[in-house]
């Protein structure tokens, strides 16, 4: 039980109210003996109305007044020139003397803790005010003994409440404690066991109902994670499902792309102009998309592999995917343009590089296209002090909002009706490969840029 939340709420329970009943009991005390003090005051003024009723009282009778009174002597000063006594013989000498008159609070619980520490009797005398201003003052000398024994009693007695009322409070708190937060926090506990056994069930997502604010923010942001988990889970799965045929699709892919090869050889020697300058492209195409399946096939997962790092120009990889897209763009009213400096140099996989470039401007192609409309794409580059920067930027009718949420994740991201979303996704990878980043700087109804950023790093 001590180790559980409602079990150490109780015990801290218990202690804090009795730290507070120990810090009101000295006061307390302190109170009860300044009480027991006056009533002996008032005692002893009373048991001098006697000595004013007749001056001559034998000794037994005030014998029998000073021991109603609990004290040894009494002076009733009732001007400056007439005082009443009351006296009997002293056990001992006067230790203390305490006015009471004109005392602060500090210093009767001073006075208290004197009391409690001294276990032996003393003799102290008391002073204080008359009853109903019957005179100047009131003077008593008496022993501490029946005091302090007075005073451990009531502490013991208020000590005693005290623990009745600690226990009682901590037996509340912890039954509220238990059915406001523990139960709640067991039910979450509950849930989430629950959901690990099967994580891809969404009928295990837990619903909030708590009432209490905080447990219900908590139900909330646990609903978020599972819900998140589970759709993560079923995309995973679905991608090694889609991983497995993939991987059977490039092998015959390879397979056919090859016999294609071998025709191209052919096609290169024929004399046909036209086909002189189409059969370079066609042969570089063929090569990269068997490079591409055999790619697949060796690492047989979605990962790309990493860059071959080499220092080439620019310019020839950007002409080269220019020159694939127009091809592509028939009769679509869709410009191309290119500013790469001709002596830009950059360190990279131009395979890669190539791929990324050729990702970008196919989308932003297909966007242009889907809307009927004439339009432009340019593809710029230029060097910064730390890195090379390469820019994608397009006339088109810009990324809906539901893409920009998911604008590099697979599947997620696509804008196109049909379209897989992966186009994004795979340049994003190409490009952290080399370090870099991929950013979308700017979107809306005019047309979008995206722009790619390479690190200089050591390019010797």
């Amino acid at each position: 039980m001590l180790n559980t939340l409602s079990g150490r709420f109780l015990i801290l329970t218990a202690v804090f109210v009795m730290l507070a009943e120990v810090l009101i009991f000295v006061p307390s005390v302190a109170r009860f003996r300044e009480d027991y003090l006056l009533a002996r005051l008032e005692r002893s003024q009373i048991a001098s109305l006697a000595l004013l009723a007749d001056d001559m009282i034998d000794r037994d009778l005030e014998e029998e007044l000073l021991l109603n009174a609990g004290v040894f002597n009494i002076v009733l000063r009732r001007n400056e020139a007439r005082q009443l006594v009351l006296s009997s013989p002293m056990p001992g000498e006067v230790s203390e003397t305490y006015d009471l008159r004109d005392v602060s609070a500090l210093a009767l619980i001073r006075d208290a803790i004197l009391v409690l520490a001294r276990p032996e009797p003393e003799m102290i005398r008391v002073i204080g005010n008359p009853l109903r201003d019957a005179g100047l003052l009131i003077e008593i000398t008496m022993e501490t003994g029946a005091l302090r024994m007075a005073m451990i009693d009531y502490g013991l007695r208020i000590l005693a409440l005290s623990a009745v009322i600690s226990v009682i409070t901590a037996v509340m708190l912890f039954l509220a404690v238990r059915r406001l937060l523990v139960k709640p926090i067991k039910s979450v506990v509950g849930h989430m066991q629950n959901y690990a056994k099967a994580p891809e069930d969404a009928r295990r997502i837990i619903a909030p109902t708590a009432g209490i604010r905080e447990l219900r923010e908590a139900e909330q942001a646990l609903q978020s994670l599972e819900t998140q988990l589970t759709q993560a889970l079923r995309q995973k799965e679905r991608l090694a499902q889609l991983g497995g045929a993939v991987a059977r699709v490039s092998h015959d892919l390879r397979n056919i792309l090859t016999s294609a090869q071998l025709f191209t050889d052919r096609i290169e020697m024929s004399e046909d102009p036209t086909v002189k300058r189409m059969a370079p492209k066609l042969v570089n195409s063929i090569t990269r998309a068997v490079s591409l399946c055999e790619t697949t096939l060796a690492f047989g997962r979605a990962e790309e592999p990493a860059p071959v790092m080499t220092l080439f120009s620019l310019a020839p990889v950007v002409s080269e995917v220019m020159e694939s897209e127009r091809l592509a763009i028939g009769d679509d009213e869709v410009s191309l343009s290119e500013d790469i400096p001709a002596n830009l140099m950059i360190r990279g996989d131009p395979e890669q590089i190539f791929r990324a470039i050729s990702n970008l401007v196919r989308n932003a192609r297909q966007a242009i296209t889907g809307t009927g409309k004439p339009g432009e794409i340019c593809v710029s580059a230029r060097i910064t002090d730390s890195a090379w920067v390469i820019e994608v930027s397009d006339t088109g009718p810009g990324l809906p909002a539901k893409a920009q949420e998911h604008l590099f994740q697979p599947f997620q991201g696509g804008v196109r009706k049909g379209g897989s979303g992966l186009g994004l996704a795979i340049v994003q990878e190409l490009v952290r490969g080399h370090g870099g980043t991929l950013t979308l700087r700017e979107t809306d109804g005019t047309g979008s840029c995206f722009v790619i950023r390479l690190p200089m790093g050591d390019v010797g």
